[in-house]
């Protein structure tokens, strides 16, 4: 089953000091990136958060966001800083006599003054989190992988939809083009006729003209290799591998064989065909490029 490259997911876990709250979304990409927004005091944890992710996604940018809330000993502490406060009032005290000044400092403004009030984080280690970071990253990606596959499941029916279509009309295709040989050998013989007197005419001429013309207009490979990737594409849908890159080749490689097709047809009815096949084929690479 096929997969798209863009989800989202959110997962949560906590133990009795830590809670983490995770979100992760994916679009499309070529490889698979992963961008990370966490505290800077998580980031012993990157190398492993990254990993984890890797080995469940094979391509997409996956951004990862990352809220942490630290409680009872690993919480940080707000530490007062009082004899330099009281440094602060008197150094103010002294400004106000000496200059004969009114007024005075305020709890507010002398509490931004600094270094009065520091934040204190208790010395910790980091990787003791891991289970409780790996516990929200396994829920959030589970949602996320979830959102994938029934996208996945809505390209899947889109693209082998247009495939039998292609596949009706590549048939249209090679039904005509017998006919249109014989078109031309009729349009070349009445021309012929208008051009000699009756019974000049050299048939064996004329057929080697028709043979030669249907070799250079021949298209048989073409139409055997477009069913051949028509097939290739359908068993690519199907399997439990990655295969975007496949499916692009496959668009890459049809695309080829249609415009050689239309290269080598003068007939009309057949290079209309041609432009309604590309059409399918422009609207399948589209949606080939957000499969994983």
């Amino acid at each position: 089953m096929i997969k798209s490259m863009t989800g989202f997911g959110r997962g949560e876990a906590g133990s009795d000091n830590v809670k983490v709250a995770m979100e992760v979304k994916s679009v499309n990409h070529r490889y698979c990136e992963v961008v990370l927004r966490m505290p800077r005091s998580m980031n012993v944890l990157e190398d492993r958060i990254r990993k984890f992710i890797q080995s469940k996604i094979a391509r997409g940018r996956v951004d990862v966001f990352v809220n942490i809330e630290l409680s009872g000993e690993n919480r940080p502490r707000v530490t007062i800083e009082e004899e330099l406060a009281e440094d602060y009032l008197r150094a103010a005290q002294e400004v106000k006599t000496r200059l004969r000044l009114g007024g005075g400092i305020t709890l507010n403004e002398l509490l931004h003054l600094p270094g009065v009030v520091s934040l204190e984080e208790p010395e910790k280690d980091a990787a003791l989190w891991w289970p409780v970071v790996e516990n929200a990253l396994d829920v959030s990606l589970a949602g996320l992988l979830e959102m994938r596959a029934q996208e996945g499941k809505r390209l899947q029916r889109d693209i082998r939809g247009r495939a039998r279509h292609i596949a009706a009309m590549v048939g249209e295709i090679e039904a005509r083009a017998p006919v249109v040989v014989e078109e031309y050998r009729e349009r070349l013989s009445q021309r012929i006729s208008e051009l000699l007197e009756p019974g000049v005419m050299d048939q064996s001429r004329l057929d080697a003209e028709v043979v030669l013309h249907a070799e250079r207009s021949g298209i048989v490979e073409e139409i055997v290799r477009l069913y051949s990737h028509l097939e290739q594409l359908d068993g690519a849908l199907d399997s439990e591998t990655t295969v975007g890159r496949k499916l692009d080749f496959l668009m890459q490689e049809m695309n080829r064989e249609v415009n050689t097709i239309a290269s080598k047809s003068a007939d009309l009815a057949i290079n209309r065909t041609v432009v309604e096949i590309k059409s399918e084929l422009e609207k399948i690479r589209e949606q080939v490029q957000n499969i994983e």
